[in-house]
């Protein structure tokens, strides 16, 4: 005599039925969260559900769900969905095995230390510069750029630095098209942008004075790998009011600094050097 186990009365494997559904279930969540893009970070479930084959209901149920868990958000305005902070806490592990943040750590609580001021390690994805890792300042009125921060404003330092390594046509493109903010941007402040990054890069740092948001300051300095190509920045934010132009210069330098010695400790160098040059 045999035992049914996990077959049902007609023989059915309704283990089978149930893993293959559980299954399912997971690989349409996933194709929903894959649907966001760096350049498309804005969607509505009609767009989404256009993008992986799904009835519309199915996703707007994955994503109540993923709304209640923060993996998503809901944009204030247009009610679209965008995804979510709570993803940060998913990559934990992820971040704590980065090598650039690790890397990174030592030399920021150093910078920090040295200008009482926050420091930051970001990264870049697509057209937002995100926060890694930072350390705070020990100031009362401080700026900070928690875990996670995304950041596409033209003008904010360390978006600077990574569209300054970018083509020139690339740029173009991004801040025409609206994916980096730019308030009132027309062909000359496009040109006089183009011109900004070059002389960021020349200089070794880029620099917001209070550009992006009034009482800020932001400088940010490249960190690269050991193609020559950027993989991050450091960044010092500060409150306006305690940064003079002779201050601002300090800063940067001691960014770029600090910059330079995570790149030598990713065994990295800026294009054109040598290692050791820099």
């Amino acid at each position: 005599m045999t035992t049914p186990d996990s077959s049902d009365t007609n023989g059915t494997d309704t283990n089978g039925k149930s893993d293959t559904k559980g299954a399912s279930v997971i690989v349409n969540a996933i194709a929903v969260l894959r649907s966001f893009t760096a350049d498309e970070p804005l969607l509505g479930v009609t767009e989404i559900a256009n993008r992986v084959g799904m009835h519309k209901s199915t996703v707007s149920r994955i994503l109540a769900t993923f709304e209640q868990e923060g993996l998503v958000e809901r944009d204030p305005d247009t009610r679209r969905f965008r995804l979510g902070l709570g993803l940060i806490a998913v990559a934990g592990p992820l971040l704590a095995e980065l090598e650039e943040r690790r890397v990174a750590y030592p030399v920021l609580r150093d910078l920090t230390e040295r200008t009482g001021e926050t420091s930051a390690l970001m990264m870049w994805e697509g057209n937002e510069s995100i926060c890694v890792e930072q350390i705070a300042s020990r100031h009362q009125i401080k700026h900070t750029a928690p875990l996670g921060a995304r950041y596409n404003d033209a003008l904010s330092s360390s978006v600077q630095v990574f569209l300054a390594k970018e083509p020139e046509e690339r740029v173009r493109s991004l801040l025409l098209s609206g994916a980096i903010a730019y308030p009132g941007l027309d062909e000359s402040s496009l040109e006089d942008y183009l011109l900004r990054l070059k002389e960021d890069s020349s200089r070794g740092w880029a620099i917001n004075y209070g550009e992006s948001s009034l009482d800020e300051v932001g400088v940010a300095a490249p960190v690269y790998d050991h193609r020559g190509d950027v993989v991050a920045a450091v960044l010092i934010p500060a409150p306006r009011f305690r940064v003079s132009q002779e201050r601002l210069q300090s800063l940067g330098e001691s960014c770029a600094a600090a910059a330079d010695k995570v790149t030598a400790r990713l065994g990295g160098h800026a294009p054109g050097t040598r290692r050791g040059e820099r």
